[in-house]
């Protein structure tokens, strides 16, 4: 039986980069994919999203060329062309994929292919070939749930059900596209395909979308994308799918169909345990193996990163975690601080958040105070013909720590590691306010907002 220091399963973005770091800190590392090299977010979530949302957007600046001074002619000869968008996803995702193979094999990070099974917390079995180790690493992932309604799995299997997954590939652009869920999926997937034509329905069982977010970044969005043509439902009641269409009770108790050419169900992801449910691992009511800060689980050298812990399901997230493992593995002694990860959407425009929203503070009763610069207010917004938006950053009151930040903008997602730099450092808003910022830039608003935080605002 071949013997290893480190058995990673699962080649995501919290797999690879574990395997590969504790290759290079000498430790001889195993890594076992049965699918995608570079997990769901490089094969069919992250990236390939990104891609088409890029192209959805040259042909939306396109349509509204004329405000920026440029006489394109007849737009009615402008389309999507939907075939290229595809090819130029696939070679973007294709491009990746590869390079992460190939950075394993340069680190000499041994290759198996094929799905695991964990026998006990220091022996898996890949296709019938056992291997053993010192510290298994369990980075399995998640995937899409699935509404258990009357419809759904015969809606699925027949094509008209479908998950993000699907959602990236479809034959041609819909003309009418239903999405169950109002999370960060669900919107991107509605600003995506509202920018290529598709009449697109946002069905949401609560009172709002994106509903773990501050509220102010809600409210914006929700009435950018009403402004954007996107119907949003909310306090709906979903009944079942049927002959082609979902069958729900919306918000005043009526019974309504709505016909579609697609319905994508984006109500959140559930963690991947196969192979793993029998040996001690300590699981949760979520399906979620449970682990500690530093990534361990109840079982001694055995750790898990990624979807499948459920803490924060995102990619960045699983990459840190995989470091962190290594670390420990070494007598390091790391953790992850999750008060301190930013998320982001990649909506039109972007949103970017980390720490705390106002909502969740006034609930834990933690004063702090809070400063909102519109988007409008910034000259660089102004001329790239971009206004719409904000930043708002949380502080506490008496010595300026920084709590939270949240921003909406065209480039939020780049922005928002300013903000969780000086939080990972305890830097306070003084310390960003201090920091000269070129001009012009989006990121100005972040000074601007830090002294409206000192209470001498300047350009508002």
């Amino acid at each position: 039986m071949d013997k290893f220091d480190v058995i990673v399963v699962g080649a995501g973005p919290g797999g690879y980069v574990c395997a590969i770091k504790a290759a290079q800190e000498g430790l001889k590392t195993m890594i076992v994919e049965k699918e995608y090299y570079g997990g769901v977010c490089l094969n069919v979530g992250c990236i390939p999203t990104k891609a088409l949302l890029k192209s959805s957007k040259v042909y939306d600046i396109i349509q509204h060329a004329d405000t920026y001074g440029i006489d394109i002619g007849d737009l009615g000869k402008i389309a999507p062309n939907w075939e290229k968008m595809q090819d130029r996803k696939s070679k973007v995702v294709n491009k990746l994929t590869s390079g992460v193979e190939f950075l394993l094999k340069k680190n000499k990070v041994t290759i198996v292919k094929g799905t695991a099974k964990a026998l006990d917390k220091n022996t898996i079995e890949v296709d019938g070939k056992k291997y053993s180790c010192d510290n298994l690493v369990i980075a399995t992932g998640s995937t899409s749930r699935m509404l258990p309604l009357p419809g759904f799995e015969e809606g699925f299997k027949a094509g008209y059900v479908i998950s993000s997954t699907e959602a990236l590939k479809l034959p041609k652009i819909p003309k009418k596209l239903a999405v169950i869920g109002g999370g960060v999926i669900g919107v991107e997937f509605a600003c995506l395909y509202r920018r290529l034509g598709t009449e697109v329905t946002i069905l949401q069982g609560l009172d709002t979308i994106l509903e773990i977010l501050d509220k102010d970044v809600r409210d914006e969005m929700t009435k950018l994308l009403i402004k954007n043509k996107v119907k949003i439902e909310t306090n709906v009641k979903i009944k079942e799918i049927k002959d082609k269409a979902v069958h729900y009770t919306n918000d005043k108790g009526e019974e309504v169909v709505l016909k579609t050419d697609y319905c994508l169900v984006s109500v959140g992801r559930k963690p991947i345990i196969n192979g793993f449910e029998n040996i001690g691992l300590n699981i949760n009511e979520r399906q979620s193996i449970v682990v500690d800060d530093g990534c361990r689980t109840n079982l001694p050298g055995v750790y898990a990163i990624g979807d499948v812990v459920g803490k924060a399901m995102l990619a960045h997230v699983a990459s840190v975690q995989g470091l962190i493992v290594v670390d420990n593995i070494k007598g390091r002694n790391q953790k992850i601080d999750y008060n301190k990860i930013p998320a982001c959407i990649y909506s039109y425009p972007e949103v970017a958040v980390v720490g705390k929203t106002e909502d969740e503070l006034i609930k834990a009763k933690i004063p702090y105070k809070a400063f909102k610069f519109p988007i409008a207010a910034n000259g660089k917004a102004l001329a790239d013909g971009e206004t719409d938006g904000f930043v708002k950053i949380i502080c506490e009151p008496k010595y300026g720590e920084i709590l939270g930040a949240h921003m909406i903008c065209g480039t939020a997602t780049d922005m928002i590691s300013e903000i969780t730099t000086c939080m990972e450092m305890e830097g306070t808003i003084y310390d960003l306010g201090r920091a000269i910022t070129p001009h012009p830039t989006l990121s100005e608003m972040i000074m601007e907002a830090v002294h409206g935080l000192e209470g001498h605002a300047i350009h508002i």
